[in-house]
């Protein structure tokens, strides 16, 4: 018995030329339209780089009731102007000069026989010709024109990234003989403030100026020299070999930086002595150098040296011995 489709298959309809296809005149016509767009591109690609440094970055753009930053909207409107002079002429040379005769391909078996293999590589080469990028040589050096120039913009906007961090990243706001001081109130910190079990979020006394003269030198000062102080009792506390003077009395200063990727850890267990980060859980024991017992993080907590000064306030005795927060390319 012979079952017969529910639907005669069309099968593909007969090609019709265009336009472009019997007139050389109408092609080269299409031909200087798209080599107009990808030239216009590279001209504005250009334009915003120069705009970037011509236009000053606190001049602002009027239109009505409507305001904005005058060099962000000119970057925006020429490399988007760009984009889409690119994209509209690769449009409109495919639909118009490329070759559009339709084609059946058979499904075949993914593995791909030598003899395959070369008829993929024909083929490649046969769409190259059929393109006309290699014939048309004004539509391949505009198009080129303009895919380079879009590089400029690439390694102009690399200026907005800000000078190079130096030893920035080695050092904190912490030196000999900073107070430490309670992150809310601002009042040195003396050990008899502190009971055994409690933790306090604490900064460096010097932190409180900064934020008058530059906000945000402010801000990455705290987020460098944040630290957390707890007082564990000193039967309980395995200090490494080094450290037997940066505590006092049981009074441990850390790192209040995850060393994962840089959030700050308060989440304290008494009982254990373990402090957790919430973002990845990462886990340090801070009864022993802060190692790292659960998560992600790589390093302990860095731990800032403690003493006593004259008036019996807890000071810093230096800066962190190591770099604070998440690694980085130089530190490895």
């Amino acid at each position: 018995m012979v079952v017969s489709e529910p639907i005669r298959d069309p099968g593909i309809e007969p090609h019709e030329p265009r336009i472009t296809d019997i007139d050389p005149k109408a092609a080269d016509r299409v031909e200087r339209q798209v080599s107009t767009m990808f030239g216009l591109a590279a001209l504005l690609t250009v334009g915003s780089c120069v705009a970037y440094f011509a236009i000053p970055r606190d001049a602002e753009l009027v239109f009505g009731p409507l305001s904005g930053n005058a060099n962000n909207m000119t970057l925006g409107l020429t490399l988007g102007l760009a984009l889409f002079l690119i994209g509209a002429g690769a449009i409109q040379w495919a639909k118009k000069l490329m070759v559009d005769e339709e084609i059946v391909e058979y499904r075949h078996p993914a593995h791909a026989t030598p003899e395959q293999k070369a008829d993929i590589i024909e083929g490649y080469q046969q769409g190259v010709e059929e393109s006309g990028f290699t014939r048309r040589k004004l539509i391949s050096r505009s198009l080129i024109a303009a895919m380079a120039a879009l590089g400029l913009p690439t390694i102009i906007f690399l200026r907005d990234l800000g000078p190079l961090p130096g030893r920035k990243l080695y050092t904190t706001i912490w030196a000999k003989g900073i107070r430490v001081v309670n992150d809310v109130t601002l009042r040195p910190i003396k050990p008899s403030d502190l009971q055994v079990g409690q933790l306090v979020n604490a900064a460096p006394a010097n932190l409180a100026p900064i934020e008058e003269e530059s906000p945000v030198e402010y801000q990455n000062a705290k987020a460098k020299a944040a630290v957390i102080i707890v007082r564990i009792a000193p039967n309980e506390i395995r200090t490494p070999a080094g450290r037997e003077n940066w505590g006092i009395d049981g009074i441990l200063c850390y790192s209040k930086i995850c060393t994962h990727v840089g959030c700050p850890i308060s989440l304290y267990e008494q009982t254990t002595h373990h402090v957790l980060c919430p973002c990845h859980q990462s886990t340090f024991d801070l009864a022993d150098g802060a190692k790292v017992i659960f998560g992600p993080a790589a390093r302990p907590l860095p731990q800032l040296p403690l003493a006593v000064d004259a008036e019996g306030y807890l000071v810093a005795q230096s800066d962190f011995t190591e770099p604070v927060g998440p690694s980085f390319w130089e530190r490895g």
